[in-house]
């Protein structure tokens, strides 16, 4: 029985509150996702730890997908240098990676010194400069770094 409601329900949430997949303000202006979902922080909107978990998840298959069409050299690579990359084009974009054309051709031919002089030399290390040091760490010893 509570299956029923729990169908019917989600049936008539879906027909009232209309579905948009981008953070929108509703009519009294409070931010708000999917189904209705209040994700203000004003009226007690956010999501859980497992719900941010499930779209962490889903964005990094998203990432790896974008960036292996765009960089099929990258699978050869070992879990550390490719997780550099993913970091990189997790935090600007696979198109804001790609920009960075030095640097992947000298990871593409296994030039890793090279590499990690030229991420840090970059105006995303000045912007980023934790993060830049610790992903130009890992691409240079291959090793994952914290």
């Amino acid at each position: 029985m509570m299956d029923d409601l729990r169908r019917q329900l989600a049936r008539q949430l879906k027909s009232d509150e209309g579905l948009v997949l981008h953070a929108y303000q509703d009519k009294l202006s409070y931010w708000t996702i999917g189904y209705g979902r209040l994700i203000d922080e004003r009226k007690g909107g956010g999501i859980s730890e497992q719900e941010a978990e499930y779209l962490l998840g889903n964005d990094i298959e998203r990432t790896l997908r974008s960036l292996e069409k765009a960089l099929p050299w990258v699978r050869r690579l070992n879990e550390p240098r490719q997780g550099a990359l993913l970091n990189m084009a997790f935090q600007m974009g696979v198109g804001g990676l790609l920009g960075f054309e030095q640097t992947l051709g000298a990871i593409r031919d296994e030039r890793y010194a090279h590499a990690a002089h030229l991420m840090l030399m970059s105006k995303w290390a000045t912007q980023t400069p934790r993060r830049a040091r610790k992903m130009a760490r890992q691409i240079e010893t291959g090793e994952w770094q914290g």
